[in-house]
């Protein structure tokens, strides 16, 4: 082990003897008591230096047997040392790509304080090169999607759409003015390879073309043009998902109001049937009114979306599709999380698996469905 203090944690001595790690309450660690000489051995720990070396060093500034070796086991139950040679092969991998990781090094930084093992970071930053998602859509919202989650380090990024891009499909960090006109999938596949730090790894390359099929599907984010489809899924379309446990993550924004969730993990959180069954329990005309917005009448041919509120949705939904490529449980899983402008006050509501659905969610004992969206019918009436 060569121990190293996580740099990316701001420290600061509250007074004499008591050092923070870390700025916001997320984070922050308060050690202490320390002394002068347990301060200075922290000055040490920079990941330059063995064990060994460090207690030597120890010795010669006449510090007893032992002082490293508890310093060591201290900080590291506290979450705050890192080593830079952990995180097995994966992640030695990764080191070697010097160009790949000086692009990542803002996201490893930000995730070794997430993950308090030491080589913790690099070994999820590295596992993320053989994940494989799929974006549906490639609109103001998917586009960006796309771009982040290749830029996130995701190794293989891939985005289904139909069309030609049209000049209102232009985003920053989305598709660029350069591509109107062009196919939709083109552009999209282009924007993906100009935001990766890097190439996918020749391992996942030369596995899929030996076993003649695509690896399987580690996520698929939802992210249609027009934003209805994500505000109110039509369950159909994710019936193959749903058979075969396919992941899945509605973004979108409908209107003036921005959507992201439910991530919906088939079998364990409620479904876009339950989603739908729910909201016609509380709205009699809600089915009525949904045929007919999906039918397509009277609907602009350019869905009203705001640009500022679609970059918000597509970062937001970009930091929950990587959490849970992670190995987390962000927040939108079986939630859904709206703002509508110009408040844009984030709200969750947890959505509950419904009885009448075919999906075999977990928690279908409970009559309570508690997802709503939306004026209740009396608000709209008065």
């Amino acid at each position: 082990m060569h121990p190293m203090v996580k740099p990316a944690l701001r420290r600061a001595w509250r007074e004499r003897q008591t050092v923070q790690f870390g700025v916001t309450p997320a984070h922050a660690v308060t050690v202490g008591p320390v002394d002068t000489a347990t301060g200075t051995l922290l000055e040490l720990l920079d990941g330059t230096r063995g064990l060994p070396l460090l207690r030597d060093e120890a010795r010669a500034m006449g510090l007893p047997d032992g002082q490293v070796d508890t310093l060591v086991k201290r900080l590291t139950a506290a979450g705050l040392l890192d080593d830079p040679e952990a995180g097995g092969p994966t992640a030695d991998a990764l080191r070697k790509r010097a160009g790949s990781l000086d692009r990542l090094r803002p996201d490893l930084a930000s995730l070794s304080i997430v993950y308090p093992e030491p080589g913790g970071g690099i070994r999820r930053l590295a596992g993320r090169r053989a994940m494989r998602v799929q974006v549906r859509g490639a609109g103001r919202v998917g586009a960006t999607v796309a771009a982040l989650l290749s830029a996130a380090g995701v190794g293989r990024v891939e985005v289904l759409d139909g069309g030609c891009t049209e000049p209102w499909d232009v985003a920053p960090g989305g598709l660029p003015a350069e591509a109107v006109g062009e196919r939709r999938d083109t552009a999209a596949r282009q924007l993906v390879r100009r935001s990766a730090p890097d190439r996918p790894p020749r391992a996942d390359r030369g596995a899929t073309s030996a076993a003649g099929a695509e690896p399987a599907l580690s996520l698929i984010v939802v992210c249609p043009r027009d934003g209805l489809a994500a505000y109110a899924p039509d369950p159909a379309a994710a019936d193959d998902w749903i058979t075969t446990g396919t992941p899945h993550l509605y973004a979108g924004v409908v209107e003036s109001t921005g959507v992201v969730g439910p991530l919906v993990l088939p079998g364990g959180t409620a479904c876009a049937g339950c989603l739908e069954l729910g909201r016609a329990d509380r709205d009699p005309s809600w089915r009525r009114l949904l045929a007919q917005w999906r039918s397509g009448g009277r609907r602009s041919p350019v869905p009203a979306c705001d640009i500022t509120l679609a970059t918000a949705v597509a970062g937001m939904a970009a930091a929950h599709a990587v959490s849970f490529l992670d190995g987390e449980l962000p927040a939108s899983t079986g939630a859904r999380w709206e703002a509508a402008l110009p408040l844009l006050d984030w709200q969750s509501e947890r959505i509950t698996p419904h009885l009448d659905c075919a999906c075999s969610a977990d928690g279908k004992s409970e009559r309570e469905h508690t997802s709503g969206f939306g004026p209740s019918h009396e608000t709209m009436a008065g």
